[in-house]
């Protein structure tokens, strides 16, 4: 059994200043990011660098559409290495246009096309969430499917992460918490993975500690960039501890389960995972609670200073102070759908479903879907 493998080299810089020193940044280079990363922490330098802004070919997270028409406009740029300094749609659309890009994209999600890494690819994570700089994990909503679908396989793996807690700043409030509620998600599904290993738990029990520390010192003053602004070293490590673990031992059902309304009515990536992250725990212990799942609640219990019988009730409640639960129908979902999201799920998410605590089945499944609904 293959215990722990991290594929990019993973340096770290307190600032982008630092980073671009060590990397020389320049004529060779296709930088893609947003204007608002770009102004503040590149212009400065005056670097004779090639610049793509994500979002001049839309918002919101990855699609085919989106990864198609930035495929189209790289071609006016002669380089070798791609440097995606942003969040998440950044770092997993620059995954795939690191390869060979197809006429549309989607052949590549689907296996029609086998990918061929063509450029080198830099990874700068500007959100402390999703860890996907240290993972081979690009996943892009596929509009003609109507479905989100990831990419996994070796070429989508970036050849150097590059962590600088400067760039986490700017965050917003809401972002900094779906992205680092998603970080956190990240490293208790990776805990209890079947895969997991000795290794990634280390990786995991870390990144849960640090981030649910980091969230008890701020929630002090309420989420704010000033009261954010000592702790973002720690939650850019807890990201990258939480990115290690679950790219070695995966993501399960609350990934699987989220990404059917995330598809469907474009919620956030972190707010998605929110949404069914303590009902999937709780089916969890409804077929096996005295297993793994009995030490992760025992890990949340000690640090919420809560029983365990109600360690689930605790943690929406703490977590509900950085952002919140409602039921899915609030999003759009329609009570038809609970069925046809439990069949999507089960058709276009085994790779993640695979990584479960323990099996659901379809039933079960289902029986997730209507009680969030």
């Amino acid at each position: 059994m293959e215990a722990l493998r991290v594929v990019p080299a993973i340096h770290y810089f307190d600032t982008f200043k630092e980073f671009n020193e060590a990397f020389r940044l320049g004529k060779r280079d296709l930088l893609v990011t947003n204007q608002w990363m770009y102004d503040p922490y590149v212009a400065p330098l005056g670097l004779d660098i090639n610049v793509i802004y994500q979002e001049k070919f839309g918002s919101g997270e990855p699609s085919d559409e989106m990864i198609d028409a930035m495929a189209a406009e790289m071609k006016k740029y002669d380089f070798d290495r791609i440097v995606a300094f942003g969040g998440g749609t950044i770092v997993d659309i620059c995954k795939v246009l690191s390869l060979e890009v197809p006429e549309k994209s989607v052949d590549l999600f689907t296996g029609a096309v086998k990918p061929k890494k063509k450029h080198e690819l830099i990874v700068v994570p500007t959100t402390c969430g999703t860890g996907s700089e240290v993972t081979n994990v690009a996943i892009a909503e596929l509009k003609s499917l109507h479905t989100k679908k990831g990419l996994a396989v070796e070429e989508t793996y970036a050849d150097a992460a590059v962590l600088v807690p400067e760039s986490l700043q700017g965050l917003p409030d809401y972002v900094f918490a779906t992205s680092s509620i998603d970080a956190l998600i990240h490293a208790v599904e990776s805990y209890l993975s079947p895969k997991a290993s000795p290794f990634t738990e280390m990786y995991s029990l870390k990144a849960i500690e640090m981030i649910m520390d980091g969230y008890q010192k701020i929630l002090v003053n309420g989420n704010t960039k000033e009261n954010r602004a000592p702790y973002l070293k720690d939650f850019a490590l807890a990201s990258n501890y939480a990115g290690i673990a679950f790219g070695n031992a995966g993501c399960a059902a609350v990934h699987a389960l989220s990404y059917s309304i995330g598809g469907a009515f474009h919620v956030p990536h972190g707010e998605a995972n929110y949404q069914f992250f303590t009902e999937v725990f709780k089916m969890y212990m409804k077929k096996d609670p005295k297993g793994k799942i009995a030490q992760a609640n025992a890990i949340f219990a000690q640090i919420l200073n809560c029983d365990v019988a109600v360690v689930y009730e605790e943690l929406d409640r703490f977590l509900g102070q950085l952002i919140g639960k409602k039921p899915l129908k609030e999003y759009g979902m329609t009570e038809t759908q609970i069925d046809e999201f439990t069949d999507s799920t089960i058709e276009n998410q085994q790779r993640l479903l695979k990584n479960n605590y323990v099996p659901f089945n379809r039933e079960e499944i289902r029986e997730i879907f209507a009680a969030l609904y």
